[in-house]
């Protein structure tokens, strides 16, 4: 049984985003509205009450944009429309409208990097080399004996280079070959989708979740990236064995963002969180948000594919991100719509239950902005997709050595006992997965000790204190199973011990002296169970 007290509220000075919590929603899977198997923007629209019961402060609305759907959405074919298997443009100014009435913000994805191939702006660049857009994609001849212009690997596997016979000459795209690459060096280009922007921006949006900005400039030389060193981990693609220090990475990539926050900066409090993945991802993620010229935030991998949950990964991430001038604003994810469950990956099944408790409380007491991905406050487990089901273009490649990205995309369940988890439709374009359907919101609604209620109570003991919303990190310490943290605001310390280990643990000799504001999985002042945490206030 958990306990949680009040306190004070956080103070209203900072803006809006610093400190929020955004709940992720992947438009295909979060509920369909008109019964065809696949979400949609009425069908957002209509559980948006219960997003905005959990206490959140944002959402973040995954691609619904026009699209071939070869990898579902990320490749853009109009960027300012809506795809008509998500709704129209009407839908989505009913979804902005109803969460403004909630109180909710709403965040929507932008993909700069690439574009789909079906794009008109590519028809046109592939079609005339003397054209208006001929330098909007990134073309280059062949070597003499015919091969890619660079060695540069694809992260989907193979070249990213593709011959195409229209223009006589290759291009580049570092996901699919349906998706080539923007040649963002070029300020018209920089134009249009900064045009983009600004067509949502005056649509009500109020932030973008920018992905994978650091793919958004190469190097024009073309240089051929140097083999990756060595190492342990397993490498199921070619784009394993180089270090990606010339396909992406750019050094002109933080002056395009200045271009951005100018933009941004015209209609107030709009909020931008890069994704950034890589082997330099924190060098870059601050190069992304520094000062009040770039992005507000950014956020990583170190916990997306982290195989364990360790107080020693805690720390490690949050000392790159010191409370200093001049360094950017963190956000964390334990999950989204690209990386397998967290729970299928951090714990046992018998555990699950406390880690779950845990793992809740634990993304709620980072410094930085707290992002849940939809269905993690329900513990929704990596759902098992046959091969012959599966959509996603990663796992079909390379099955079956790659988690599919689809096992973490399935359809969120609503309600327990109807055939199709009450999604909306009894033939989902994913099945929901029996174990999943069994943790719908209806059951766990109704249960003041589920993880969802749980969820709810973390969420609310966050936004109830400064220290924990907003305040720095005065102390983080790794203790072997032992994670010692402490937040600070003014006038206020807020201590956690958190056990990240099955066995009890002994703290009598911890300081655990102060007001508990929130005790889980059986934690006393002298004793943490398996899983368990204490957090104190003085």
């Amino acid at each position: 049984m958990e306990s949680l007290a009040s306190g004070d509220q956080a103070g209203a000075a900072l803006p809006w985003w610093k400190g929020a919590s955004i709940y992720q929603i992947y438009p295909r899977s979060f509920m369909d509205a008109n019964g065809d198997g696949i979400g949609d923007l009425p069908g957002i629209t209509s559980r948006l009450d219960y997003v905005s019961k959990l206490g959140v402060d944002a959402i973040w609305i995954s691609p619904f944009f026009t699209s071939p759907m070869k990898d579902f959405g990320y490749d853009v074919a109009d960027y300012c429309d809506v795809d008509p298997i998500f709704g129209t443009l009407s839908d989505f100014d009913a979804l902005i409208a109803r969460a403004h009435e909630l109180g909710l913000k709403v965040l929507i994805d932008q993909v700069y990097s690439h574009t789909s191939d079906e794009h008109p702006w590519f028809a046109a660049s592939r079609a005339d080399r003397t054209g208006p857009k001929n330098e909007w994609y990134v073309w280059a001849d062949a070597k003499p004996d015919g091969s890619p212009p660079s060695n540069w690997q694809s992260v989907f596997g193979g070249p990213a280079w593709t011959w195409d016979a229209r223009r006589g000459q290759y291009y580049l795209h570092n996901f699919l070959a349906a998706q080539p690459q923007l040649n963002m060096h070029n300020a018209a280009v920089q134009d249009a989708v900064l045009g983009v922007m600004r067509f949502w921006l005056e649509k009500g949006v109020d932030g973008f979740r920018i992905d994978a900005l650091n793919f958004a400039m190469h190097d024009p030389a073309l240089t051929d990236n140097p083999p990756a060193p060595p190492s342990d981990r397993p490498r199921s693609r070619p784009f394993d064995f180089q270090l990606k220090k010339y396909n992406q990475s750019h050094p002109g990539i933080p002056g395009f963002i200045e271009r951005i926050r100018a933009l941004t900066d015209e209609f107030g409090a709009v909020f931008t969180v890069a994704e950034v993945g890589g082997q330099e991802a924190e060098a870059e993620m601050k190069a992304f948000t520094a000062g009040e010229t770039h992005l507000n935030s950014a956020y990583g991998f170190n916990f997306l594919y982290a195989d364990r949950l360790s107080s020693q990964l805690v720390c490690a991430a949050l000392a790159e991100w010191p409370d200093e001038p001049g360094i950017g604003w963190p956000s964390w994810a334990f999950e989204n719509h690209d990386a397998p469950r967290a729970l299928s990956r951090w714990c046992s099944p018998a555990q699950r239950e406390p880690f779950a408790r845990l793992k809740a409380l634990l993304l709620m007491v980072l410094r930085g902005n707290a992002i849940i991905y939809q269905g993690e406050e329900l513990g929704l487990t990596q759902v098992d997709i046959p091969f012959e089901q599966l959509h996603d273009p990663e796992a079909i490649a390379n099955w079956p050595l790659t988690l599919s990205r689809d096992g973490a995309r399935t359809p969120m369940p609503w309600i327990a006992d109807a055939p199709d988890a009450g999604f909306g439709s009894t033939s989902p374009w994913l099945p929901v997965g029996a174990e999943n359907a069994g943790r719908a919101v209806d059951v766990q609604d109704a249960d003041p000790a589920s993880l969802l209620a749980h969820t709810r109570a973390m969420l609310a003991l966050r936004n109830a204190y400064p220290a924990l919303h907003h305040g720095s990190v005065s102390q983080c310490r790794a203790d072997g199973e032992l994670l010692v943290l402490e937040r600070q605001a003014v006038g206020e310390t807020v201590r956690v011990l958190a056990n990240f280990g099955d066995q009890s643990l002994d703290i009598a000799d911890a300081d655990a002296s102060g007001e508990v504001i929130a005790a889980i999985n059986g934690a006393t002042a002298t004793v943490l169970p398996a899983f368990a945490a204490l957090v104190t206030r003085s």
